[in-house]
């Protein structure tokens, strides 16, 4: 019997479950099947890199593809499942539903960005969760100096040079000590906007940042960014924003032009339309093999799954993070196997061995083995092990390239936002008409393919 095993999402731990299916069940003995939304894994921890111009974005994603040699991947959106009749639905691009029957079913559809109702907030803010994201907000910071640089008025310029981030987590800490990083680099072109300077501010809810990080790593990293002129406000939180101007819970008013949200995540929203039990928090309930409660073919892994976390002796679940995910990734696809007889079922014992925090060129914090480090060595250190993580051999080589290219050369400049969103050449048609005068629409008309005839062969 050829087992049918369905992985949904591509992300961490459904790219390392599908990658140790693969080797430890026989191709004979198993059809395995990945449905996510987009065809690559992307490199979370090193998406600061990205947004800072430090790293070519194509470098933080790894194909699916290029990854597995056995596994068919569908690429579409999860939109349900009926686990009762053993199925999950999707999406395609071209918009067909299609039904997926399956044996035995790992769901780790990752987690989206935390958005809470504040006035204003989903309407000017910017996220920093996806490529897309890191991109936007580059492309942000260049347009603002470019912008500031050409404004007479000292206040008005002044807006366009300050940046505040909502959330001081791995996301919030790193997101805007790199991007403040990259504009130190870039400001020197721009005469105005290095006469008023940059202002940069960050603003978290909890009593210090970092709270998933050892304190005296905390503390480090709060002293590094005081030190290049960051602003932080913890106990605060953000009340509203507007096109120009973030209000904190204080009553203090920010004049800025640019926000990034950074506030944590929740579950994907499909999660809540598998039909699995969830968490008090909207996680899928698991235990501590993986293994969804009461569902003996469903295995739930990654930051959309609530497993219990060894290290609080299970009190709580594990932190959202990629180390834990590719972890709980390896051993579902070994309790997967073990379900059809290769092997035994293991419950998930890891616990976090160090955290890494990149605070730019040369600056991290790093905690490992339970020493603190800091500075250079917590630099080096964080670019090992994410080289070391990072899938397949040709993307360790573009990030070693991308990062000496870096030490020895200056940061690009470009403002970017045009790429993927290109003028369609109607919008060209209409404005210009033909080089004799012809009318626009009397271009369209004779244009090939319009019902027109072809216009005659010249002599």
């Amino acid at each position: 019997m050829a087992w049918n095993i369905v992985i949904a999402g591509g992300g961490f731990g459904g790219l390392y479950a599908a990658r140790r299916l693969e080797r430890v069940l026989p191709r004979q003995g198993a059809r395995l099947t990945i449905v996510t939304d987009s065809n690559f894994l992307l490199y979370t921890p090193l998406l600061p890199g990205a947004a800072a111009g430090t790293l070519e974005p194509r470098h933080v994603v790894v194909p699916l593809r290029d990854q597995l040699a056995d596994t068919d991947v569908r690429l579409g959106e999860v939109t349900g499942a009926d686990p009762d009749r053993q199925a999950l639905h999707y999406t395609t691009a071209d918009g067909r539903a299609i039904e997926l029957s399956y044996d035995k079913l790992v769901v780790a559809l990752g987690s989206v960005s935390r958005v809470l109702p504040i006035p204003g907030l989903a309407e000017h803010a910017f996220g920093f969760k996806t490529l897309a994201d890191a991109i936007a907000l580059r492309n942000r910071a260049v347009a603002c100096l470019e912008t500031a640089e050409s404004i007479d008025d000292p206040d008005e310029r002044r807006k366009w040079l300050t940046f505040v981030f909502v959330g001081a987590g791995y996301a919030g800490v790193e997101g805007v000590a790199e991007l403040q990083d990259y504009v130190a680099d870039l400001i020197r072109r721009y005469p105005r906007c290095r006469v008023d300077g940059t202002r940069w501010i960050l603003v978290d809810a909890q009593q210090r940042i970092m709270s998933e990080i050892p304190a005296r790593a905390a503390e480090f990293a709060t002293r590094e960014l005081q030190r290049r002129g960051i602003e932080i406000r913890t106990s605060t939180r953000l009340d509203r924003v507007d096109a120009s101007s973030v209000t904190l819970s204080g009553g203090e008013e920010i004049a800025s032009r640019t926000l990034c949200w950074t506030a944590g995540v929740r579950p994907a929203p499909v999660v809540a339309r598998l039909g699995l039990p969830l968490a008090v928090d909207g996680r899928i309930a698991v235990d501590s093999s993986l293994r969804v409660d009461g569902r003996g073919d469903v295995w739930a892994i990654g930051d959309c799954a609530a497993v219990p976390d060894p290290a609080k002796h299970g009190a709580i679940a594990c932190p959202p993070t990629a180390q834990h995910a590719v972890r709980q990734g390896r051993l579902a696809a070994d309790n997967v196997a073990a379900s059809v007889g290769h092997g035994g079922e293991r419950p998930f014992r890891y616990k976090t061995r160090g955290v890494f925090v990149d605070l730019g060129r040369y600056k991290a914090v790093a905690a490992m083995m339970g020493l603190n480090v800091n500075g250079l060595p917590a630099w080096f250190a964080a670019r090992t092990y994410h080289l070391a993580l990072m899938p397949g051999t040709a993307r360790r080589v573009r990030l070693v390239t991308d990062w000496t290219v870096g030490l020895l050369f200056g940061r690009d400049s470009s403002d970017l936002g045009q790429l993927g969103h290109p003028a369609s050449l109607g919008s060209y048609l209409e404005r210009d008409g033909s080089p004799d005068g012809t009318p626009a629409a009397a271009v369209a008309a004779a244009a090939p393919g319009n019902g027109a005839p072809p216009p005659p062969p010249r002599a």
